[in-house]
């Protein structure tokens, strides 16, 4: 999902005295993920509440259709940023978080709705740390990302065969790893885009600029979600 900008010492920012930028850029992206948080949260506790979900859950070919167009959007979204207005970004962005409360609706039949709530806050605190130390750090954290991609497709690996092996002891294991890789793609994808900023600023590329807003709010929303997905698997009481 990131663009193949030339690397850029991230303390350009400081040198070419654009912090300003930088954090216009940070509060632009936290906004927009809160913003898509809240919508998920909210299209979810609707949807569970009314007759559409046993619509949702009645109907399979539904659920795993939802599933297709949420990949979709966000393929579009990584892959095409560069020519996508805006207006079109944010859009997408924001029918992405509502597709996605639509399919995460299930969560409050199968989680009590306390263990739900402390789940989130404790994985906004986790989370709102692990992003503190990737935007702070000295450290090149670069270097974390092809094991990062190599963790993520051997977790999805490991679930999808403890689906047909229902092997308790792995599923442990894999909920422990997912923990553990969404907390180091929060810090590493905080750094990109404060790296993304200051190569898209040594090269004056301002339109583009405008666009990071959203496509880093897209990292960070991801990972937020699957880092409370898997937090909730080890923390959430079930109904």
């Amino acid at each position: 999902m990131a663009y193949n900008y030339p690397d850029v010492h991230i303390h350009t920012f400081i040198d070419a005295d654009s912090s300003d930028i930088l954090g216009a850029v940070l509060r632009r992206v936290y906004v927009w993920m809160t913003l898509g948080l809240f919508i998920t949260a909210g299209v979810a506790a609707f949807i569970s509440a009314s007759p559409l979900f046993q619509v949702l859950i009645g109907q399979p070919l539904i659920f795993f259709g939802l599933l297709i167009a949420e990949l979709a959007l966000v393929i579009g979204l990584s892959w095409g940023i560069k020519r996508l207005s805006t207006t079109t970004a944010i859009s997408l962005f924001l029918i992405y978080a509502a597709l996605n409360g639509l399919t995460l609706s299930t969560l409050f039949v199968v989680y009590t709705l306390g263990s739900v709530a402390f789940t989130f806050l404790a994985c906004a605190v986790t989370f709102g740390a692990m992003s503190i130390i990737g935007y702070t750090t000295k450290i090149d954290l670069s270097k974390m990302g092809s094991f990062l991609l190599m963790g993520i497709i051997g977790l999805v690996i490991a679930m999808l065969v403890n689906i047909f092996w229902a092997n308790s002891t792995l599923g442990w294991i894999v909920t422990f790893a997912g923990i553990s890789l969404f907390l180091g793609l929060t810090m590493f994808d905080t750094q990109r885009i404060k790296r993304m900023t200051a190569t898209a600023l040594q090269q004056g590329d301002e339109d583009i600029e405008a666009r990071l807003g959203i496509l880093g709010a897209l990292s960070l929303y991801l990972d937020f979600v699957n880092l409370f997905l898997f937090l909730l698997r080890l923390t959430g009481r079930r109904r």
